[in-house]
Parts: C-alpha cells; sequence; structure tokens
C-alpha cells in the first residue's frame, strides 16, 4: 500500500513477544506501512522467562524509523498501543525500568503464591475460601504456577530483591510504553486483567478492590492509577517525539492488550461473534452479556471493549509457537532449509527471513496426507492454560514411524494445534451456551491457506480470515484510538476491517479427523500423572 502524500495516518504498535511491530495506518484502517524489531527472550530452567525493556525501546525506535519514513511525518493523528499482556515491568517513580521485565511464562513465583491462593482444602491447587471472593468480584484468581503479575510480584520480593526494593510501579507492556510516551503512569482495567484486582462486575465503576489488594501481598502503592479502558493518557512527549521523529503533542491512547486489539481486529464486536486469533498463542474469544468463571477450564469473562460487554478470555498456550519451535529446534539443513537455536526457548535465534519461512514449512505440509497416517502432536511445549491449566506437561509426538517424513512432521504440528483448539471449543461452546458455527480467524497463522483449512476441517465450523491477518491487532487497535476519539462508534469501527477468503469444512477430511480427535482428547489424562513424573520441580 502507498500512502498518499499528506494524508493523516495513526502510529498503532504491537508489543508481542518478538518485538515491537508497528503500522502506518489510515484513518480508513488501510495498512499503509509495516515493520517489526526482534529482539531476545532469556529462558531458563528456573522457571525465568524475561526480556530486556531497554531493548524493546530501542527496537522500538528501529521500528517506528522504518515505518514513518513511508509516511508523512507531521501528519501522525494519534498514537494506540497493544501487545501482550500478563507481564510485568518493574519501574522507578520516573517510569524508567529497574529491571527485566518477567514475561507471562516466568514460573519463578508459583512456590510463593501458594498460601496466597491455597489451603488445608485444596481444589486443583486452589482453596475454595480463599478463591471465591476472587472469582465473585474479577471473575479469575491469581495463577498458582507463579506466571502472571502476582507471581511476579513475588519474584521481586524474593529472588530480585534487590530490583523489587527499587520498583515505584509494577506495569503491564502497554501500560510502561504509554508511560514512556507521555511521562505518564497510568492503567485500565483491560489492561490489569490478569492482576484481578480490579472489580469487573457489569456496572461497577473502574477501581482497585483493597481486599483483593491485600490479599494478593502486593503493595498497593506500586499499583498504577486507574483510568477507564478507552482514555487518553495523554500527549507525545517532545523529547520522546524528536527521538522517534514524530511530531509532539499528538494524542496517545491508554494501552489495550492484544486480546482487545483482535477482537476489533476481527471485525466480530457483536454478542457471541466469535473469533479465533493464531498467533504465539490463540485463543477464542467473543463479547457475551454475562459475567461468568469456568475454572476447571480456564475460561472466564474480563472487561472489553464495551462496559455491557465482557470479553471471554482463554489461551492455548503454544500455538504459532509450536511451528517456530519445529523450524528454528527441529528441521534439519540436509535438503538446504537450514534452522538455529529457538527465540521461543534457547538463544541464537534464526533470523526470521532466513530459510526456511513458514510459508514453505506450510506447503511442505501440504504434501503430507490428512491426519498423518495417524502422527499426532500434542503442542504443550510451555505446558498450558486452557482448557486444562497444568504447567507441566509438555509436547508429545506420538506414532512416529520410519515413514514419517518432515513434511509430515510439519503437517501434524498444525492439526495438533488445530486439535487443542477443538479440545477448547466444546469447553468454550458450553460456556457461551450456544454452537459456534462462524468464527473470523486472524494472527500471523492465519496466513497459511493450508493451516485455515486445517482448523475449519478440525473445528468443523466456517472459517472466515481477515485481510492481512498478519495485522488484525494493529488494525485493531489503530481503529480503536478512533473510538476512544470519539470519531467513530465501535459498530462503524468494526465496519471498516476488510474480509478476505472463507474456508468450508471438507466432509472427508472432517470424518479422518475426527476419528483422530477421539485419541487425541484422551492424551492429557493418560498422560499426565507421567508429565508430573518428569516435571516434578518444574
Amino acid at each position: 500500500m502507498t500512502a498518499v502524500p499528506g494524508e493523516p495516518w495513526i502510529l498503532a504498535i504491537d508489543l508481542g513477544n518478538g518485538g515491537p511491530k508497528v503500522a502506518a495506518v489510515s484513518l480508513t484502517g488501510e495498512i499503509l506501512a509495516h515493520g517489526m524489531e526482534g529482539v531476545a527472550v532469556t529462558i531458563d530452567t528456573d522457571g525465568t522467562a524475561t526480556q530486556d525493556p531497554l531493548e524493546w525501546l530501542s527496537a522500538l525506535e528501529a521500528a517506528v524509523a522504518g515505518v514513518a519514513d513511508s509516511v508523512s511525518r507531521d501528519q501522525l493523528h494519534a498514537v494506540a498501543i497493544t501487545g501482550q499482556w500478563g507481564s510485568s515491568v518493574p519501574v522507578g517513580a520516573d517510569g524508567t525500568p529497574v529491571g527485566p521485565v518477567l514475561l507471562w511464562a516466568d514460573t519463578r513465583g508459583g512456590r510463593h503464591v501458594a498460601p496466597i491462593v491455597a489451603g488445608r482444602v485444596t481444589v486443583a491447587g486452589y482453596a475454595p475460601h480463599k478463591v471465591l471472593p476472587w472469582l465473585r468480584i474479577t471473575g479469575g484468581i491469581p495463577s498458582n504456577a507463579g506466571d502472571d503479575p502476582t507471581g511476579h510480584w513475588q519474584v521481586l520480593s524474593h529472588e530480585l530483591a534487590d530490583v523489587g526494593r527499587r520498583t515505584s510501579f509494577q506495569l503491564e507492556p502497554v501500560d510502561f510504553l504509554a508511560a514512556y510516551l507521555t511521562g505518564i503512569v497510568a492503567a485500565t482495567p483491560a489492561s490489569m486483567v490478569l492482576s484481578w484486582l480490579t472489580d469487573n462486575r457489569l456496572g461497577a465503576t473502574p477501581r482497585y478492590v483493597p481486599e483483593l489488594v491485600t490479599r494478593s501481598r502486593r503493595p498497593a502503592e506500586t499499583l498504577p492509577p486507574l483510568r477507564p479502558t478507552g482514555s487518553v493518557q495523554g500527549s507525545l512527549l517532545p523529547e520522546i517525539a524528536e527521538r522517534l521523529r514524530l511530531p509532539a503533542g499528538v494524542p496517545v491512547i491508554t494501552g489495550i492488550p492484544d486480546f482487545h486489539a483482535a477482537a476489533l481486529g476481527s471485525g466480530a464486536v457483536t454478542p457471541y461473534a466469535t473469533h479465533l486469533a493464531v498467533s504465539t498463542t490463540a485463543w477464542l474469544s467473543a463479547p457475551v452479556p454475562f459475567k461468568k468463571t469456568d475454572i476447571f477450564h480456564t475460561i472466564a469473562t474480563v472487561p472489553g471493549l464495551q462496559p455491557e460487554l465482557p470479553l471471554v478470555i482463554n489461551n492455548i498456550d503454544t500455538a504459532g509457537a509450536a511451528l517456530t519451535w519445529l523450524r528454528e529446534q527441529v528441521i534439519a539443513p540436509a535438503d538446504g532449509l537450514s534452522g538455529g537455536g529457538s527465540g521461543i526457548g534457547a538463544a541464537g535465534a534464526a533470523p526470521p527471513g532466513a530459510p526456511p519461512s513458514f510459508e514453505a514449512l506450510t506447503e511442505l505440509a501440504a504434501q503430507a496426507p490428512v491426519g498423518c497416517e495417524g502422527v499426532l502432536f500434542a503442542p504443550w511445549l510451555a505446558g498450558e492454560h486452557s482448557p486444562v491449566a497444568d504447567k507441566r506437561i509438555r509436547a508429545t509426538w506420538l506414532n512416529l514411524s520410519l515413514r514419517t517424513d518432515r513434511a509430515t512432521m510439519v503437517r501434524s504440528v498444525l492439526e495438533g494445534v488445530a486439535f487443542s483448539t477443538r479440545w477448547l471449543l466444546g469447553h468454550y461452546e458450553k460456556f457461551l451456551g450456544r454452537e459456534v458455527t462462524e468464527i473470523r480467524i486472524l494472527g500471523g497463522g492465519a496466513q497459511s491457506d493450508v493451516w485455515c483449512q486445517i482448523f475449519a476441517d478440525v473445528l468443523d465450523v466456517r472459517l472466515v480470515r481477515i485481510a492481512t491477518p498478519r495485522q488484525a491487532q494493529v488494525r485493531g487497535v489503530a481503529l480503536w484510538a478512533r473510538v476512544c476519539l470519539g470519531e467513530l462508534t465501535l459498530s462503524e469501527a468494526a465496519g471498516k476491517i476488510p474480509l478476505e477468503r472463507e474456508f468450508v469444512p471438507d466432509p472427508d477430511n472432517r470424518l479422518e479427523y475426527d476419528r483422530l480427535f477421539d485419541t487425541y482428547r484422551t492424551l492429557y489424562s493418560t498422560l499426565r500423572k507421567t508429565y508430573r513424573r518428569l516435571n516434578a520441580s518444574g
């Protein structure tokens, strides 16, 4: 897309696990230019999962420079922010980082969270009398695995106590970026969802609940001031504008998680309209007119884009990340396809543009038969959240033989993620109280025709792919900025989301996938005791 000289545009920032993606988006939702800069991830066997917030900022500067050269810089209309959530950035009083980012995958705080949520009588690691107040007010509870802001504060109080002593605020990534751009520290009920400290009941005024703050053992003074979701956080600071070579004073919207940006980026904003995001992780979601929690399958409602319509939340912890892992850790260079280390789990990541490309891998998968001759892959490389919360389970290939080639291995990974999604879909439909017959699909994984067809066949639903699905979230958050500025209604913004293609289930493929899914859904119950023995210290 070529920008029109002098055309107003919105800077959309998506701070994902791999680094900041940025886009220049027109006021009508067209992607005028986009780019991404990668960042490193530190993973260790003790549960460490961290990134460097200063590397985020330098990567953001480089990414913005590449995009802004394609548009008229002086026509910047607003800045919109989305990205990963459930991660924690410890900052000083001035918003400057004082330590590493504790990612959503960091589980070091797990052993410290047990006294907060467990008791003499527990169900799935939780004491009912302790968690009921959380569920009643917020709809969720702190993770007993420690992989959320509650667990992260425990790390800052113990393993990283020196950092904790210097921490004035514990910020979500989107709130950190907004504070960096404006000099104002703030948060919203949307950005603070995984802290489970805000009153999320329908019609409630946005506020932290003192009782829950006390229960969480997080110092109240480290919680950023709350603003309503969809507020203007402030104006772009002159010194930051100069660094980014952008005009100062343009409005910066409070950040929202990529989960919320995907909801608008899918165009599915009416009650029960479902979207499937296939990124590093994956999820199914829809706006619904109720507050509800299914603690046994880790599905809940959280504050959404509209106060009267919460969004359904759940998460498959490894989706696109499984294909990334396969590319970088398993695929061998014997036939010219090269790999390297993994940005997901080890140092030395192969650059995103290096062969084999993800397109080449999914084309290779098309050469394998539907069902992979019975080869199954369970994509639990980082444990799982939905529909079972278990950080000790791990990925598994079953039924490999001497006939198993790389095409089969790649396709089995694609099918395995689809099977996990079908496993979740059954519980998701019960949560909604209705059958899902159409799903909007977006995210990097949706770029593949092969994978979209696999999802349609496995789920037995009609899939509608969003145009440029990898950019759906930056488009969504850009249009959200216009909603927040009062320039569009939410329905008008959703109407600007372009659709690209439909994928209809193939009845023959469906029969084969039904047969395999009957086996797939038994894997967890069959193997979970084995995983617990193997990962007893995990």
